[in-house]
C-alpha cells in the first residue's frame, strides 16, 4: 500500500511541474507540426498522381524512369528525415525536460 500512495505522490507532483507542461505542449506542438508537414507531401502527391498523370510520366531521360518515380522516392524519404528530426530533438531536449521533471520529483 505504501508504494502506491509513493507512486500517487510522484504522479502529482510531476502532473504539478510547470515543466511537464511545457514538456507536453511542445512535444504535442511539434508533432502536430510534423504530422501536418507529412501529411502536405503524401496528399500532395497523391493529388499529383490524381491531376498530373502526364507531368508523372515524362521520361526523366528519354529511358524507362518517369518523374514520378524520383518523387515517389522524396515521399518516402521525407517520412525517414521527418523522423529522424523528431528522434534528434526527443533525444536532446525533451530528453532533458524529462530528466529535469524527473528529479524534480524525487
Amino acid at each position: 500500500m505504501k508504494q502506491a500512495q509513493h507512486c500517487q505522490v510522484t504522479h502529482d507532483k510531476i502532473q504539478a511541474n510547470p515543466k511537464f507542461q511545457e514538456l507536453v505542449s511542445k512535444r504535442t506542438a511539434f508533432s502536430w507540426t510534423l504530422t501536418v508537414v507529412m501529411l502536405a507531401i503524401y496528399f500532395g502527391f497523391i493529388l499529383l498522381i490524381a491531376y498530373g498523370k502526364a507531368f508523372l510520366g515524362q521520361s526523366l531521360s528519354g529511358g524507362v524512369t518517369t518523374v514520378g518515380f524520383p518523387i515517389g522516392v522524396g515521399v518516402i524519404l521525407s517520412a525517414i528525415v521527418l523522423t529522424g528530426i523528431y528522434v534528434r530533438r526527443a533525444n536532446t531536449e525533451f530528453d532533458e525536460l524529462n530528466r529535469q521533471i524527473l528529479e524534480e520529483a524525487r
